[in-house]
């Protein structure tokens, strides 16, 4: 698991992701999915039952690794960071190899409001960024989800057009590496 100190409301906090485990995170994002916050945008406010297939096949999907993503070790995001190449996004854009994508919900709502979101995305992205031949990490937020537009911009992404996607008319993002290590220094 990668470890990240960042300062949040003047106090250090550390940051890390884990790969999701079914057995360990399956009730804890089932529970998020059902969170008001989230099922608008992810539509995934089913039965557990339902989520564990759902969850399963994500998780056997090779175009894409699942995280959890903590706080001072205590879990409050899930992640999918996935590539292009192969995905549904693929042709939806000038898409270039090994370009990444990225999905991303804050579950536990006594964070929400509190400023983690964007350090975790920046670690995030720095985490998808250590595959050198990675130029760009993508985002599609729902084009509604005037928060998570807000914090993939401030994050260093750039709007670039609506795309027709079969549950959502996404706001396609792209953060280029050059531009993500100026800004951050990284």
């Amino acid at each position: 698991m990668a470890h990240k100190h960042v300062e949040v409301d003047q106090e250090y906090k550390t940051i890390s992701f884990s790969e999701v485990s079914f057995e360990r995170d399956v009730h804890i994002i089932h529970r998020w999915m059902n969170e008001a916050h989230v099922y608008p945008f992810w539509q995934l406010n089913i039965s557990l039952e339902a989520y564990k297939h759902h969850l399963l096949k994500a998780l056997k999907d090779k175009h894409q690794t699942l995280y959890l993503g903590f706080v001072n070790n205590e879990p409050i995001s899930y992640w999918e960071a996935y590539w292009v190449e192969g995905d549904i996004m693929e042709g939806m854009y000038e898409n270039k190899p090994y370009d990444q994508g990225i999905h991303l919900l804050i579950g536990e709502t006594d964070f929400l409001g509190k400023g983690y979101a964007l350090p975790l995305l920046r670690e995030m992205v720095s985490l998808q960024l250590k595959e050198k031949r990675t130029k760009r990490v993508i985002a599609e937020p729902d084009i509604q989800n005037k928060k998570m537009i807000h914090l993939f911009e401030k994050c260093g992404f750039r709007a670039q057009k609506p795309i027709k996607l079969p549950d959502k008319t996404g706001l396609l993002m792209i953060c280029e590496r050059d531009q993500f290590e100026r800004k951050w220094g990284e």
